[in-house]
């Protein structure tokens, strides 16, 4: 699902959210319609598919109003593993791993964008992330200083796992490992693709 197709995915998910709580039942498809701008109902359906497939809602055919939120007082919501990042030098971020892992609403916030990574590498021990560690990643383009982030390097095609400090026109990635140097690069080559709001260590 591209950008703009997401966007409108996640500002339904909202809507209907909001509306739940004002008025104690779902909208209809052409509230939903009216609220976010699709020109048919038939649009409407498709995002809801896509939420419904992802574990978001639940829709009983043919009833009005007939929407559940999954996520609006879970006990567990599931969250995809979207790949490997590297906690020491940056490599290529694997493929998508294809698989979810179940957490609750205490360790990340579900009305976040939210994705996992899992950790290769030990270059943030000191911050209590080791190698083969699960993340919770808000997906997000900005950190602000200071935060650990998912970062991507333009020019290396390259992700890593640092935190972030803006120094003009670089960028210092700051690992947290007795032994290591922070790494510099250019602020245009920079792109934050999340921030880390929770780890799932691995005894």
């Amino acid at each position: 699902m591209d950008k703009q197709r997401k966007s409108l995915r996640d500002d339904i998910l909202d809507f209907v959210a909001c509306f739940v709580d004002d008025n104690g039942y779902a909208p209809t498809y052409d509230e939903i319609r009216e609220a976010v701008g699709l020109s048919s109902k038939s649009h409407v359906d498709y995002y809801l598919q896509a939420l419904e497939e992802d574990g978001l809602i639940e829709r009983t055919p043919r009833t009005p109003r007939a929407l559940r939120l999954v996520r609006l007082h879970p006990t567990t919501l599931r969250v995809r593993v979207e790949g490997i990042i590297a906690a020491g030098r940056p490599v290529e971020l694997a493929d998508n791993l294809g698989r979810q892992i179940e957490i609750t609403p205490d360790i990340a916030d579900p009305r976040k964008d939210l994705f996992a990574l899992r950790v290769q590498g030990d270059s943030m021990v000191d911050d209590l992330v080791g190698d083969g560690d699960i993340l919770i990643v808000e997906r997000r383009q900005e950190a602000s200083r200071g935060q650990m982030a998912v970062i991507h390097l333009r020019e290396r095609n390259e992700t890593t796992l640092k935190r972030i400090y803006p120094e003009g026109e670089l960028v210092r990635l700051q690992p947290a490992h007795p032994t290591l140097q922070p790494f510099y690069a250019r602020a245009r080559d920079v792109q934050v693709q999340g921030r880390v709001v929770a780890i799932i260590r691995q005894l």
